[in-house]
């Protein structure tokens, strides 16, 4: 590795904007129908790196639920379709949110948008495309977290179509 490469390499390990988080593995299945109409389904590869920067505090400063954090990350499925995108997430404890007490279990809503390459997969109308997921997952003795999400893409109607897709994922979660 080239001296200018390290200190590049360097400079983004020490940067605050890389601050401590966590990166989430995960596995799911891509387009789940509740309603029994037929699907394109396929497996969804799924990684996130989630910051633990505050950009943005929007609530009492008693409760770090409000704190918008930011995340970035791929989806790729066994269609050959992929998805890069960056976001924003938030993050609270649920038994500190119910009882005021913590608990192992923690709750993460976000949103993103990004890039999407639909690939040999379902046609969602438009390259750009908006997620929203709702996540619980539940900390670990050594802080690892195995969690459970259902997420919705879509393009919000900016394309030629609007079918949309909904992922049920199953993520475990390293903290770095």
């Amino acid at each position: 590795m080239t001296f200018k490469k390290t200190l590049i390499l360097i400079f983004f390990m020490c940067n605050s904007v890389f601050a401590a988080g966590y990166d989430v593995y995960g596995i799911g299945l891509y387009d789940v129908k509740f309603d029994g109409t037929s699907s394109q389904s396929a497996t969804d590869l799924r990684y996130e790196r989630r910051f633990d920067n505050v950009l943005f505090d929007i609530g009492p400063e008693a409760d770090n639920f409000f704190y918008l954090k930011p995340f970035a990350g791929i989806e790729v499925t066994s269609d050959s379709a992929y998805y890069l995108l960056g976001g924003f997430y938030l993050e609270d404890n649920l038994g500190k949110l119910f009882t005021g007490e913590r608990s192992s279990y923690i709750f993460t809503p976000s949103f993103g948008a990004g890039y999407y390459e639909d690939g040999d997969g379902k046609k969602l109308g438009n390259n750009l495309e908006f997620r929203t997921t709702l996540e619980i997952s539940y900390e670990l003795k050594n802080k690892n977290r195995i969690g459970l999400s259902i997420g919705h893409i879509s393009n919000a109607n900016i394309g030629d179509k609007n079918p949309g897709a909904e992922i049920i994922s199953l993520s475990y979660q390293i903290p770095y």
